[in-house]
Order: structure tokens, then C-alpha cells, then sequence
């Protein structure tokens, strides 16, 4: 299943050199993240059922052509890596202009909390189906389970 979201970029969203603010690039990669959860019903209230909150370990930006002011953007989401349970993932975001050329790519590693006991878990099966779902990137993997020594 392919994952596009179209954003209409705020003013606050962009320096003092007229493009947007390389943080506000996050700032969307992220927002288009709980909009693809959302929309498969994994939305704050499912997390706070669960006792379940996702969590960030590396965020890697790289950044091709500037996105000028006033201008929107479409990010396209991949799933760029999954542990087998599920609990650890990968996301690659491609943030384009409107003129359709690629402004930035965002990869994202992290994994799911339980919010009570702190540790790293295995999320519903129903999540992991919705992500293995997901537009797989060429650069797929499967991410390794730490050993718990």
C-alpha cells in the first residue's frame, strides 16, 4: 500500500533565507507518520489502550533542493525495515516540492515502548500487519532483535 500526504506549508515553517527550516522537514516527516497510523486506526486513544507510545533512536535527514517559501509538499512514506515482531522499525520519508522534484529523504529508526514498564515490546498484530503493508523501499531490511543479556 502506497502512503502519499499532501501539506500546505506555514509561514513559521520557513528561515530567514526564504526556504523551509531544515527542523519543520522533521516536523512533517513525523506529522505524516501519525497520519498513516491514524488512518488505520492507530491513533493516540489505540496507543493510550494499548499502554503502547513509539519511540526514536536515529533520525538521518538529507536535503537536495530547497522547498521556497510559500510552496507545499507531498511526503511519501516507505517502509524502509521491520524486526519480525514488529517491535523495531524503519521509515523512509521522500519530501517533494510541488513542482514534483525531490527536496529531502528522512530515514527513521526507533521501536515500541510499553509506557508502564519502560522496555522495548512487541506491538498488536494488527499494527504490524498495517506496516507490513506499507510500500516497501528498495533498500528494505529486516532489522535484527537485540539479545536481551
Amino acid at each position: 500500500m502506497n502512503f502519499k500526504y499532501t501539506f500546505k506549508t506555514r509561514w513559521s515553517d520557513f528561515d530567514p533565507n526564504r526556504h523551509l527550516r531544515h527542523t519543520a522537514y522533521n516536523d512533517y516527516a513525523a506529522e505524516s507518520r501519525v497520519r498513516y497510523l491514524n488512518e488505520h486506526n492507530f491513533g493516540m486513544d489505540r496507543f493510550q489502550k494499548e499502554n503502547i507510545g513509539p519511540i526514536l533512536f536515529k533520525e538521518e535527514t538529507t536535503f537536495y533542493r530547497e522547498v521556497n517559501l510559500g510552496e507545499d509538499i507531498t511526503i511519501e512514506l516507505f517502509l524502509e525495515g521491520l524486526s519480525e515482531n514488529g517491535e523495531r522499525f524503519k521509515f523512509l520519508h521522500k519530501i517533494y516540492r510541488e513542482d514534483g522534484v525531490l527536496a529531502a529523504e528522512i530515514i527513521v529508526l526507533g521501536a515500541w515502548l510499553d509506557l508502564t514498564k519502560r522496555k522495548l515490546i512487541q506491538p498488536p498484530a494488527d499494527m504490524v500487519k498495517t506496516f507490513k503493508e506499507l510500500t516497501k523501499s528498495e533498500n528494505f531490511e529486516e532489522i535484527p532483535l537485540k539479545s536481551k543479556s
